[in-house]
C-alpha cells in the first residue's frame, strides 16, 4: 500500500524581502487574506486521515485556519541555521559573505553553526519515509524550505537542486509512494 503526502506551504508571514531564517512570527495580515482566498480551494485537504504542521506559529496557524486542526510535528520544523536565526540574508551576507557563498556552495557545509542542507533535507525524508501507510491522505502544513526539502528528497534530486524550487504560500504538491520510493503527483484543479 503506498502513502499519499499532501504538503500546503504555509501562509506568509512577511514580505519575500523580509523572511528571515526560522522565522516563528504570525502570519500576517497579507497571509490571514490569502488564507480566506485560498480555502475554498484547500479545504478538501482537511479531511484528510492524518493532519501535521511544522511547530511554527504560521504553520500552525495555515492549519488551524483552514479547518485542518493539524498536530504539530518537530521533524517538520525549518533547518536550523544556528546563529543567522531571525536575521534575513541580506543581513547576513551584508555581515558574513564568505559564510553565505560556501553555505550556498556546499550541501554539508553549516557556517552559521546549525544544520546542514544535506542533514535537513535527510531530516524531512526521514519523516516522510515513517507516515504510516493508510488508505486515505495525509496532509501537511509547513514551511516553503520544508516543502523544498521533502521534494528534493522524494525525486532523489542533488541537494544542490533546493536552490531552484521556489515554493509559494499555500501551494501544495502532492507525494505519492513508499519509504524511500516517492513519486510527484500532479494534479488537475478538477476533482
Amino acid at each position: 500500500m503506498s502513502v499519499r503526502v499532501s504538503l500546503v506551504a504555509a501562509a506568509r508571514n512577511s514580505s519575500l524581502l523580509g523572511e528571515r531564517f526560522e522565522d516563528d512570527r504570525p502570519l500576517d495580515e497579507t497571509g490571514w487574506h490569502e488564507v480566506q482566498f485560498a480555502a475554498p480551494t484547500l479545504l478538501p485537504l482537511g479531511a484528510a486521515e492524518l493532519r501535521y504542521c511544522s511547530p511554527t506559529a504560521r504553520s500552525r496557524a495555515t492549519g488551524q485556519a483552514l479547518g485542518f486542526a493539524p498536530m504539530a510535528q518537530p521533524a517538520l520544523r525549518d533547518c536550523d541555521m544556528g546563529r543567522w536565526r531571525g536575521l534575513t540574508l541580506a543581513d547576513v551576507t551584508a555581515r558574513e559573505p564568505a559564510a553565505v557563498d560556501a553555505w550556498l556552495a556546499d550541501p554539508r557545509s553549516a557556517p552559521h553553526g546549525g544544520e546542514t542542507l544535506l542533514a535537513f533535507i535527510s531530516r524531512i525524508g526521514g519523516w516522510l519515509d515513517t507516515r504510516p501507510a493508510c488508505d486515505g491522505l495525509i496532509v501537511a502544513v509547513a514551511e516553503p524550505a520544508v516543502v523544498r526539502a521533502a521534494l528534493v528528497y522524494a525525486l532523489r534530486a542533488p541537494p544542490s537542486t533546493y536552490w531552484n524550487v521556489d515554493v509559494r504560500p499555500l501551494s501544495t504538491v502532492t507525494l505519492t509512494g513508499l519509504p524511500r520510493r516517492w513519486s510527484l503527483c500532479l494534479e488537475t484543479g478538477a476533482r
